[in-house]
């Protein structure tokens, strides 16, 4: 090997031969004399800039080589850096977060936990739209849910859009992370604490769920069960077990808890809403609102709305024990707010004491099963027969989702056996990632989870300039209304990209519809246009609503939605997309010459200056499971049941 290299070597340039032997240097240098003293010799400036091409968990693992080095990456600039390269907040928000927690750290430690949350997130029920979109709060994330609404004559942009709060998972002073459903009972907002067990980096899937807690006294828990059956003697064996044998009964009991989604969908829901009621608590006038403050343009209400928010998470941190040493603004100084512990309610024997399983229906003899189970038999084959012969809903978009339960997922497990399997339960979520097939970039969803979906929402890029979230309403000029109709129902659509044929669609997904009755479902197909095949149709208008010439810069062939009831699949009809200069876009049925506006959204500044409305009870605010066709989360002044087309 040795005499390979060097007759190599012979063959090499002059140059080369130097460059290696400086190199070689260099590395017997580095090797004999070099040490973490080099990179502390880095002036802050360009350490800083090293450090840009790290995770905060390389950093981390930079920390760990030794004691120098993890008190040179516990600089303030540098966690500051950090949080800024998470891209999901601004410079001057970085600093006005900081004075809420201990360092930049335990902020940059909250922001990479809670960053995976932060998008659209949806669910099937109701058709209308249910949309919540995660947001930044204040030293939080708050989802909030876009109400279905129609579109006064300011517009999108200039009105007052309509939402409501659905939860916040907010920050402690040492960076972790509290989950805090919303709700309102009776006509009382209340706020119900929970945990927040796992949020995965590319989550898509956000479950609503009882976790069952750790044992707090194995010994006593022991001696509660078997006393009935065993002498004092044995009872004080058990009770007086070694730590070693604890700690054994301990991995055993963890490994023995039952899975909230092994419980059938009525044990479930009854576990939730019967959690929920224990644990709620009431939110005193000043903490209902702000949960994040307005635009910094409107300089007033900004400041304003800073104010009012230090005073909710003070109040927050007396009531969950956040822990946090607040800035108090009008005395200009910090001071440590006291804060409550919130113990996790154990409300087993609520549970248990519950209806139908205190009072259990009485043995039937054989004849009284043969029957049931005949009459259960028919139903489940009329069932069956029914789901077969439906007709296929838009566009196919949930052919995927009504697939036949396996074998494996009819066994649930008795609510019985998930109460043994802990003394303590606590409302929690989770953020697992699933394999999630969808259609048209709308997923398939299970009907009877308590859970929302996260939307696959692409960046524009060069190739796929108009993907994204827009929204806007039918008739030209956009925000022009008519004496019939004084208000416009407000449409969003995802629009995305696929490839079919060698051709490149551009698909626009129905997310949200503002009509009193919904049209047609989510995820139908408002339109699809050929971004390969230019169209040759005018535009029919040659002005907008302000006088000014209309400017189209591309026009597409493609095919829109028919009129009709979505839900029988009413087929599509020739249209075509244009493309403004001012970056809006407008999709024309040719036949009707029915025109859809869109502009893209921003929905972070509709929501800071939007409107907002009080929750629903907070199982069903969270997921609403229920099949709808209205708008099930505020009533309209006036309530249609029409079918009529906004076109």
């Amino acid at each position: 090997m040795e005499s390979s290299d060097f007759s190599l070597s012979k063959h090499r340039p002059h140059w080369v031969k130097n460059n290696i032997q400086v190199g070689l240097d260099w590395i017997s240098m580095l090797h004999e004399h070099c040490h973490s003293s080099l990179i502390l010799s880095l002036p802050d400036d360009v350490f800083s800039i090293v450090v840009r091409f790290l995770s905060p968990i390389d950093v981390c693992n930079l920390g760990m080589c030794c004691r120098n080095l993890n008190a040179f990456v516990a600089s303030e600039k540098i966690w500051l850096t950090q949080c800024g390269l998470l891209g999901i907040l601004p410079h001057n928000d970085l600093v006005e977060w900081r004075k809420g927690v201990s360092s930049y750290k335990a902020l940059c430690r909250f922001l990479v936990s809670v960053q995976p949350l932060i998008g659209i997130w949806v669910h099937q029920n109701p058709e209308l739209g249910n949309v919540v979109y995660v947001m930044p709060g204040f030293i939080s994330v708050v989802g909030c849910r876009i109400i279905p609404q129609e579109v006064s004559p300011l517009g999108i942009e200039d009105g007052s859009i309509l939402w409501a709060s659905v939860f916040e998972v907010i920050g402690d002073f040492n960076g972790s992370a509290t989950f805090l459903l919303h709700g309102r009972e009776k006509g009382i907002d209340y706020v119900y604490p929970g945990l927040v067990k796992s949020i995965e980096k590319s989550c898509n899937l956000l479950l609503l769920e009882v976790e069952p807690g750790p044992q707090t006294n194995l010994g006593t828990l022991l001696q509660i069960k078997t006393s009935r059956h065993r002498s004092g003697m044995e009872l004080s064996r058990k009770v007086c077990r070694s730590n070693s044998e604890l700690s054994r009964l301990q991995r055993v009991n963890n490994e023995a808890m039952v899975p909230f989604s092994k419980l059938a969908y009525t044990d479930r829901r009854k576990l939730l809403e019967v959690t929920t009621s224990h644990i709620r608590q009431k939110v005193p006038d000043t903490v209902i609102e702000p949960l994040f403050p307005t635009l910094r343009d409107d300089k007033d209400n900004f400041k304003n709305d800073l104010v009012l928010l230090w005073e909710r998470r003070s109040l927050l941190s007396e009531m969950f024990n956040l822990g946090c040493s607040q800035t108090d603004y009008k005395a200009s100084s910090q001071q440590e707010v006291s804060s409550k512990q919130l113990e996790v309610v154990n409300i087993r024997k609520s549970l248990i004491c519950s209806r139908p399983i205190c009072n259990p229906l009485p043995e039937e003899d054989d004849h009284a099963q043969r029957i049931k189970r005949k009459s259960l038999g028919g139903y489940l084959w009329n069932r069956l027969k029914q789901i077969l012969g439906r007709s296929n809903l838009m566009n196919g978009s949930h052919s995927n989702s009504k697939k036949l339960t396996s074998s494996s997922e009819i066994r649930h497990v008795r609510l019985q056996e998930f109460l043994k399997s802990s003394d303590t339960i606590r409302l929690a979520i989770k953020a697992p990632t699933i394999k999630l097939s969808s259609y048209r970039a709308w997923p398939n969803m299970h009907d009877n989870r308590f859970a929302l979906y996260k939307l696959p929402l692409r960046v524009p890029r060069e190739d796929q300039e108009y993907a994204g979230l827009w929204g806007g309403t039918f008739g030209w000029p956009p925000g022009k209304l008519s004496e019939d109709k004084p208000e416009k129902a407000l449409f969003f659509l995802l629009l995305s990209y696929e490839e079919s044929q060698g051709q490149q669609l551009l698909i626009a997904t129905k997310i949200l519809e503002g009509t009193h009755y919904v049209l047609h479902p989510n995820g139908s197909a408002m339109f699809i246009a050929n971004i390969n095949e230019s169209s040759a149709e005018p535009f029919p208008w040659d002005t907008d609503a302000y006088s000014n010439p209309v400017d189209i810069k591309d026009a597409f062939v493609g095919e829109g939605i028919a009129t009709g009831y979505g839900f029988r699949y009413p087929g599509s009809k020739p249209g075509s997309l244009f493309i403004f200069q001012n970056g809006s876009i407008a999709f024309i049925w040719k036949e009707s010459r029915a025109v859809l506006t869109l502009k893209r959204l921003n929905l972070q500044e509709l929501l800071r200056k939007g409107e907002r409305i009080p929750s629903l009870p907070p199982v069903a605010n969270f997921s609403y499971l229920t099949k709808s066709y209205s708008n099930v989360f505020t009533a309209f002044p006036s309530p249609s049941n029409s079918l009529s087309s906004p076109r």
